[in-house]
């Protein structure tokens, strides 16, 4: 069994580990973290739930010098929320450091952020935006930093944040360490890449795992002026104890969530238009599980761990497979069963062939109709999560018995 001793993590590291109930190296850790204690730059290719966040984590607080009051790590998020879920996870391995860290973002006071960054940070943890905004201010300093990570490249770099990210860039210590963690390897990554690295490793772990082995798959075939109701029998029938759902744009996650509001359903708005604070407060109430169903847009589908996560809802199918993937793996984490339900209308069908491609499956489908007070599912086509042996050499047709919703089965309105 791989040691987090056997790849360089000093035992001060380990005993925190520990006391965390982490004993052993994922792949993406056991192949990254060696490299990066070389002071090589990378380029590490791994989905959501592979365990990235302290790939590049504890290999950063090994090479922090805590007698030196300068920054020497810089970790760059696409969002807020994946900021503070990384500033968590660095702030259970301060003790063993002794270092100071800083989350950065916006929402948050930026006079409270200059006086912090004046008691010698370590460590920053931010977002594009504000650290940006900090560099024109004058109020922090990257010329002593050792290690730059872009964590999510791709979405950071899909959201525009190229010019904030030049800008951090061009203000570093040109010596750095520079470590680009992304799902996909878009042409913006390895452009910035070939600008900015210097014979960069690259290294990737697949987590098709995650994916097949502990989700069940549905789609729900149905109308867009069906699909709400679709939703809400499929919500009755399942039952989940904590479920996201999925929306494309933050409006339509603000009308269904609205809309299940007045249906009675425990539910809040997740998206980029909510103020720093009420954001906050949504996903404290999700955590705590005093909210039973988050409606999102994509913002939620990255890096976000939540405990106790047995549903994911695609109210909106996404436009690629990544995308589905990175959604659906919300749920059936740390060896857990999930369930995720996609509902496709007739104009998504070549969404729906395009990640039944990219993972290489066909997902059961189910069509949702309704005959005026009658809601039903009719079973279209049943398949099965695959036998591991069977995927990986076939790919092909996979047959599943019994259904969870039944055929023809009626709700109370």
């Amino acid at each position: 069994m791989m040691k987090f001793s056997n790849i360089g993590i000093s035992k001060e590291l380990q005993d925190v580990l520990q006391k965390n109930r982490i004993t052993e190296p994922t792949p993406i850790q056991a192949q990254t973290i060696p490299v990066i204690l070389k002071s090589k730059d990378v380029m590490a290719q791994a989905q959501t739930g592979t365990g990235k966040t302290l790939a590049f984590l504890l290999p950063m607080l090994e090479k922090i010098d805590s007698n030196k009051g300068t920054v020497q790590g810089l970790i760059v998020t696409p969002t807020r929320e994946l900021a503070i879920q990384i500033t968590n996870e660095a702030k259970k391995l301060q003790e063993a450091k002794n270092i100071n860290i800083l989350a950065a973002y916006g929402g948050q006071d930026v006079e409270k952020q200059i006086n912090k960054l004046k008691g010698g940070i370590h460590l920053v943890i931010g977002t594009p935006g504000r650290l940006a905004d900090h560099l024109r201010r004058k109020t922090i300093n990257f010329k002593n930093l050792k290690t730059l990570v872009l964590d999510e490249a791709d979405q950071i770099l899909d959201m525009g944040f190229i010019h904030e990210i030049e800008e951090i860039i061009n203000n570093s210590n040109k010596g750095r360490q520079t470590l680009f963690f992304s799902a996909t390897l878009t042409k913006k990554v390895k452009s910035l890449s070939g600008k900015y690295m210097r014979k960069p490793e690259f290294i990737k772990v697949e987590s098709q795992k995650v994916t097949l082995d502990e989700i069940q798959q549905i789609v729900i075939e149905t109308t867009d002026r069906l699909k709400q109701d679709a939703l809400c029998h499929a919500i009755d029938e399942h039952k989940p104890f904590m479920a996201i759902i999925f929306c494309r744009t933050k409006r339509r996650a603000q009308i269904l969530n609205e809309a299940l509001n007045e249906r009675g359903y425990d539910s809040d708005e997740l998206h980029g238009d909510l103020s720093q604070p009420k954001r906050q407060r949504v996903m404290k109430k999700f955590r705590d599980l005093k909210l039973q169903f988050l409606v999102a847009t994509d913002i939620a589908a990255r890096g976000l761990d939540i405990d106790g996560m047995s549903y994911v809802f695609n109210y909106d199918i996404p436009e690629d497979a990544e995308s589905y993937i990175h959604r659906i793996g919300r749920t059936g984490r740390a060896g857990k069963d999930g369930v995720a339900i996609t509902f496709v209308a007739p104009k998504d069908q070549n969404l729906l062939t395009d990640i039944e491609q990219g993972i290489e499956m066909k997902i059961q489908k189910q069509r949702y109709e309704k005959d005026g007070s009658d809601n039903s599912f009719v079973e279209v086509k049943k398949a099965s999560k695959p036998k591991k042996k069977e995927f990986h050499k076939k790919g092909t047709d996979f047959k599943r018995k019994g259904n969870k919703f039944g055929k023809n089965k009626r709700t109370k309105r």
